[in-house]
């Protein structure tokens, strides 16, 4: 919905785009994940980083526009801005807009969240080959914990 004012368009359209276009990468990112395919995440790492970048100027024409029309240049601006147009199908844009970056964080959060197993697993392992293993991180076949010592010796070997 755009919607002219004295000075400037202030529109959620594109807003809206390019964060359904982040919702969309941020699923494919997180199937990447949990499939481990680093080829797919290094490439969505670089599209993600250039669409985040068309968001934040979005996002600065948006608030370029409410300075235009005498509001401040924040959410609380969009707000008083928000209350001073005439138009329900407007505020139901902005809500659905708000909605999507909500659920666009909440997305970015979990992907975090596996880089984040992947990354301590991927740790763990390194400890283990390099032979920094803790006593309880390897197990003995018969579920006994081995010692440090036990450990280096047997990756050495």
């Amino acid at each position: 919905m755009n919607i002219t004012t004295s000075n400037q368009v202030i529109t959620f359209e594109q807003d809206t785009k390019l964060v359904n276009n982040l919702l969309e990468l941020l699923t494919r990112e997180q199937s990447s994940l949990v499939m481990v395919d680093v080829d797919s995440i290094e490439a969505l790492m670089e599209e993600k980083s250039e669409l985040l970048q068309h968001i934040n100027t979005a996002a600065k024409s948006r608030y370029a526009a409410l300075a235009a029309n005498g509001f401040e240049q924040n959410e609380s601006g969009m707000t008083a801005w928000l209350k001073s147009q005439t138009k329900p199908a407007l505020n139901a844009a902005w809500d659905k807009f708000q909605q999507s970056i909500s659920q666009a964080k909440e997305m970015n959060r979990l992907n975090g969240m596996l880089i984040s197993k992947h990354f301590h697993r991927n740790q763990q392992l390194l400890n283990h080959l390099q032979g920094n293993s803790g006593a309880g991180d390897v197990y003995s076949k018969s579920g006994q914990a081995k010692s440090y010592a036990t450990s280096r010796s047997t990756l050495m070997a």
